[in-house]
């Protein structure tokens, strides 16, 4: 089983509130449509330029507090903002003959502190074992500590790992990796495998190319520590025809971290 995370920066330009980069998202269905039925697929998106203007505005990493009516307005609204990015994917992929079905994270994870402490996994291995792909995405999510919080992408990929240990998990990104510094600076060099001591170097000194609020390259680096205990890890460029391709036969497109 393979995990794709397809990035908020991939399926959306982040700069334009509610955009859709359309032929991106129907390239990808294209090279899982080349792989599937004989390997099944977990999708997890995140939320681009549809969630993180809505969770910005109303500050909904801060919890229930302050004007607390407001901040259930704006809970919902991020959280329906994410529905209609999903129905965008979903309906891609249906189009291009693969039975994606929307599972909505908000309805089977809750969190606290930041990390998941609750998933009722037992639909998305019915799906599985039924043959459809579900596709998560980043979301809110009720929060034991705070009453409400974010719930990323990444988070629900690592989760995904420990508990389902897929083969591969890749993460799409709008860059070819992971590089030694930020990507757009002169010299930026990209990593092509990278091990616990250098993740950990880099951690250091982080830079991500952009912030949003669900926590950039530093957030993702942390992530691949924990997945890769179960599984192999990639990072590599979601708007590259191909990638994911290469990936799956084997190649190494972007950066890769090993299973240890």
């Amino acid at each position: 089983m393979i995990i794709i995370k397809l990035g908020g920066s991939v399926i959306s330009d982040k700069n334009t509130a509610y955009s859709f980069n359309q032929e991106v998202v129907e390239a990808i269905a294209e090279e899982v449509a080349q792989f599937y039925p004989e390997e099944s697929f977990i999708l997890v998106h995140g939320g681009g330029s549809f969630g993180h203007p809505n969770a910005r505005e109303y500050k909904i990493r801060e919890g229930l507090v302050g004007d607390v009516k407001r901040k259930r307005i704006g809970f919902s609204k991020t959280h329906q903002a994410m529905l209609k990015l999903n129905d965008l994917i979903i309906e891609v992929f249906l189009e291009k003959g693969l039975p994606a079905y929307s599972v909505s994270s908000s309805s089977i994870f809750m969190i606290e502190k930041g990390d998941i402490v609750y998933g009722e996994l037992e639909i998305l291995r019915k799906l599985l074992e039924k043959g459809f792909i579900p596709v998560l995405f980043g979301d809110t999510a009720i929060a034991l500590d705070k009453g409400i919080d974010i719930l990323s992408g990444d988070q629900i990929v690592s989760y995904l790992a420990k508990m389902l240990k897929p083969s591969k998990v890749i993460f799409l990104m709008n860059v070819d990796g992971i590089y030694d510094k930020n990507p757009k600076e002169k010299g930026a060099r990209l990593i092509k495998e990278l091990d616990t001591e250098e993740i950990r170097h880099l951690l250091e000194s982080s830079d991500s190319a952009g912030i949003d609020v669900t926590g950039g390259i530093g957030n993702k680096l942390r992530k691949a520590l924990e997945i890769a205990h179960h599984s192999d890890v990639y990072f590599i460029n979601g708007k590259v025809k191909g990638n994911i391709t290469r990936v799956l036969r084997g190649e190494n497109p972007g950066t890769a971290i090993k299973r240890w």
